[in-house]
């Protein structure tokens, strides 16, 4: 061994704070699509969902997009989505960041009414959650018993929409337990890859006014069942990452993603 290499030898068994760095926690892969194949109908741990009782569903799969793998969703009519079900600790890790893209916004689609709620793209993260009220449990049993048996007991649902303006926080049409926080409004970045990067324990304090449970899962869907329209999407990774005292920044702070 050279001195060199003695040198730091010594230096790493004895501590040196020239090379001792400490870890924080890991990113946490909610999808890892990029790391999947082209040829898998559905990333692995993810499963279908559907709401309501339309017969089509959205159609679902994984395709090659420029340097990598992402989601693709395609829907005519239909309303279906995917999910997940995997815990993440708020307190360690409430920055959820993904990259998303729409071929067009659904003519028609209002989040905000039963009879129009329809999106190009939707990110659901949902909650461990059980201190629901007898009212509020008594709705999500109506909801279930009317087809919408995978209806999270709490979520937040990141949209892109064409009615709401950004950031216009409000409830779903079906239950106030499912708060709707539109990232993108209308058409500007149609066709384009765009990231985004939320703090999921701010956004759920200011939906719920209380500390947030555990994550539970987390859901995408494409739905253009109330409209009859049709449209694709494309989703990229899905990540939770650890950002001790930051808030929500511009998805601009991020760097770019291997598509365009």
């Amino acid at each position: 061994m050279s001195r060199t290499g003695l040198a730091l030898l010594i230096v790493v068994l004895a501590g040196g704070g020239a090379l001792v760095t400490t870890a924080g926690p890991p990113t946490l892969y909610i999808g890892h699509f990029s790391a999947a194949s082209s040829s898998q109908t559905h990333p692995t741990d993810w499963r279908p969902i559907r709401f309501g009782n339309n017969d089509a569903p959205t159609s679902y799969d994984l395709v090659q997009s420029g340097s990598t793998v992402v989601l693709r969703a395609r829907s005519e009519n239909g309303a279906s989505g995917l999910i997940t079900y995997q815990r993440v600790d708020l307190s360690t890790h409430p920055v959820i960041e993904w990259r998303w893209r729409i071929e067009s916004t659904v003519d028609g689609g209002n989040v905000a009414k039963k009879e129009a709620d329809d999106a190009a793209a939707r990110l659901y993260v949902t909650f461990d959650y059980s201190g629901l009220g007898w009212l509020n449990q008594l709705k999500l049993t109506l909801l279930r018993n009317l087809g919408y048996g995978d209806l999270p007991t709490r979520a937040i649902n990141y949209v892109w929409t064409n009615q709401l303006p950004q950031g216009d926080l409000r409830p779903s049409p079906y239950t106030d337990q499912i708060m709707m926080l539109p990232v993108r409004s209308g058409s500007t970045r149609v066709g384009e890859w765009v990231r985004e990067r939320r703090n999921v324990r701010a956004d759920y304090r200011e939906a719920f006014g209380e500390a947030p449970p555990p994550v539970a899962g987390v859901a995408l869907m494409t739905d253009t069942d109330h409209t009859g329209d049709s449209t694709q999407a494309l989703y990229g990774d899905i990540v939770f990452r650890p950002a001790p005292g930051t808030t929500n920044a511009a998805p601009t702070d991020l760097p770019s993603g291997g598509d365009s």
